[in-house]
């Protein structure tokens, strides 16, 4: 196998594992699309070719699409060669999308993003993260672990970890454990533009060991009852960090 460490590539091989994501995605319509994030060998694809009309898949690495041009002649006219960073899902024909995949754990935290900018048209995003990341996701306020990503995610989906999995389902094995989790776009109306929550919780947890008062300090808040000043980031639920961007000035 043709490895690049430069792509975080780390390829499934137990086909119980991959039965098991595929068994946890949500019904597909036949007006929707899936694509399949960093097939790779296509541990995964091989799970998914009932699905062909509707299948896409995004790989970086000219020789593994190549490989799985191959591998599922039937589906090579939708194995498209590029940096899923800079792909745009509303360029799929049908509409919504199931993201699936065993994510390249290099660029976590910009797939996360790119499914947060890009909710409205998903249906669910099913994917395998290193374990610490997916802990990360579902963390709770008051704890080590908990961040954006936390309160951006637990906001915009209804997110659930599955199951964990051992490095040892791998080629070549990683040196963390990994673990599936869920993301399902939840119907909701924020009472302040979008972004501009986005941003008060990043600049929020920029300095998270300070109060508040002081760690948005530079932000165009209007003055913010002491209950949220006094208060570190990482004291508050996601939910009270809506309210607290409602007291941005636009």
């Amino acid at each position: 196998m043709k490895l690049k460490k430069s792509l975080g590539q780390h390829f499934l091989i137990q086909p119980s594992i991959a039965q098991k994501i595929i068994s946890l995605m949500l019904p597909v319509e036949d007006t929707e699309s899936v694509l399949e994030i960093g097939p790779g060998r296509g541990a995964l694809t091989r799970h998914l070719l009932h699905l062909k009309n509707q299948l896409w898949l995004i790989e970086k690495d000219v020789f593994w699409v190549e490989y799985l041009k191959k591998q599922f002649p039937d589906i090579e006219n939708r194995i498209i060669c590029g940096d899923v960073l800079e792909f745009s899902l509303s360029n799929l024909p049908q509409q919504p999308v199931h993201v699936i995949g065993n994510m390249p754990y290099n660029i976590s935290g910009p797939l996360l993003f790119m499914a947060i900018e890009q909710k409205d048209n998903l249906v669910e995003w099913l994917g395998m993260l290193q374990k610490e990341v997916v802990e990360r996701i579902i963390a709770h306020p008051g704890t080590k672990s908990y961040g954006i990503l936390s309160v951006l995610l637990q906001i915009f989906f209804h997110v659930k970890k599955h199951f964990v999995v051992s490095p040892f389902a791998f080629q070549p094995p990683p040196q963390v454990n990994s673990a599936v989790i869920q993301l399902v776009p939840k119907k909701i109306t924020l009472p302040c533009p979008e972004q501009i929550f986005i941003t008060v919780v990043k600049h929020a947890f920029k300095q998270r060991r300070k109060k508040l008062s002081n760690a948005l300090k530079g932000l165009p808040l209007n003055k913010i009852p002491n209950s949220f000043a006094n208060k570190r980031a990482e004291e508050l639920n996601p939910q009270e960090f809506v309210e607290l961007s409602t007291y941005y000035e636009l």
